[in-house]
């Protein structure tokens, strides 16, 4: 596990989760899927470890795991797929001794395309992977 010191992560560590209580802070990790899937590859494990280390040090935060999809497939079963891939990442961060209280789950489907591929758009896997991400959204107690 890598913790560099410009990790966002490292900066929540260091002030236990204090700060202004509306404030937002939403932090995009490298956790990525293949298509259709929502299992949880090593590299994903090991930044979902640390997120993990960092809740388990603090007392003031809870985090929402944001789940996305790619536009490929229907949008019913896109939705299914983003709170599948959450539910996989906050089960995770269970197992790793993370208070079921401090995550929530929401998977957003295909709702929030960070470029061009949306339905009926042609693109390339390269083009269609950033899509297929989790985002942490901070929330104060």
């Amino acid at each position: 596990m890598e913790i560099y010191a410009d990790d966002p992560w490292l900066a929540i560590l260091n002030s236990n989760g204090n700060s202004d209580k509306n404030s937002k802070t939403t932090i995009i990790e490298d956790i990525l899927f293949e298509s259709g899937k929502y299992d949880i590859m090593p590299d994903a494990q090991r930044t979902l470890l640390k997120i993990s280390l960092v809740l388990n040090s603090t007392t003031n935060i809870k985090i929402e795991i944001s789940a996305h999809t790619d536009s490929n497939g229907d949008d019913a079963s896109n939705q299914t797929l983003s709170n599948q891939r959450a539910k996989a990442a906050v089960d995770y961060m269970i197992s790793r001794g993370v208070d079921p209280s401090r995550v929530i789950a929401k998977g957003y489907g295909e709702t929030q395309i960070t470029n061009r591929c949306k339905n009926g758009v042609y693109c390339t896997d390269d083009e269609h992977q950033p899509n297929r991400r989790i985002e942490f959204k901070i929330l104060r107690n």
